[in-house]
């Protein structure tokens, strides 16, 4: 599976359409998290961001300070049509695990889920190396047994404590009560920061 969800792999689904995850807009939960922040000069990631709508929303809260990272080149082209005037150097297609930078803060939307169960670890050690000191990763997780077929891959509360709980101190990990109708009471709502 590993070698399956490469770069041409998510090229195609936008190519083709099958961008289930996209709901057009942000969710209610990571939404209502970006309204309880107050400095607006955070340096933020939206990993695998597909076409970010996250972004959007921080920008028209007056953060500037925003880095978008995605494999496929079409949903960061879609991300430029839409903003024209965005840096493009805060649009970055590459390989996330290659990233080569901190940030005060990381958003996790449908990216996790999307990678290969196998990168689970690779996943905490990398985001605990792009946090900056006392830097958070917060968004949501499914909470749906994990099976071998996916994307999205699912998985529990437990497997993420065990998986988080070395790097970082787990602020919240609890069932998103605000999640979107077709994902409602299957998220899990989680803020870490990093030890």
């Amino acid at each position: 599976m590993k070698t399956k969800l490469n770069s041409h792999y998510w090229e195609n689904r936008y190519q083709n359409k099958e961008t289930g995850w996209d709901v057009g807009q942000i969710t209610t939960p990571l939404k209502e998290y970006i309204d309880q922040i107050q400095d607006k000069s955070l340096k933020i990631l939206i990993p695998g961001a597909g076409n970010a709508y996250e972004l959007d929303y921080l920008l028209s809260k007056g953060f500037t300070n925003v880095f978008v990272v995605d494999f496929a080149e079409t949903p960061l082209q879609n991300i430029k049509k839409r903003f024209p005037d965005f840096p493009s150097e805060q649009l970055l297609q590459t390989n996330f695990f290659e990233l080569d930078n901190t940030f005060d803060l990381i958003m996790e939307q449908t990216f996790f889920c999307a990678l290969s169960p196998e990168l689970r670890k690779d996943y905490a050690k990398k985001m605990s190396e792009l946090l900056n000191k006392k830097g958070k990763l917060f968004g949501l997780l499914f909470d749906f047994p994990l099976t071998a077929e996916g994307p999205p891959f699912g998985g529990s509360k437990t497997e993420y404590e065990n998986l988080f709980s070395e790097k970082f101190d787990i602020k919240v990990l609890e069932p998103a009560y605000n999640s979107i109708k077709p994902r409602a009471e299957k998220e899990l709502f989680f803020i870490l920061q990093l030890k």
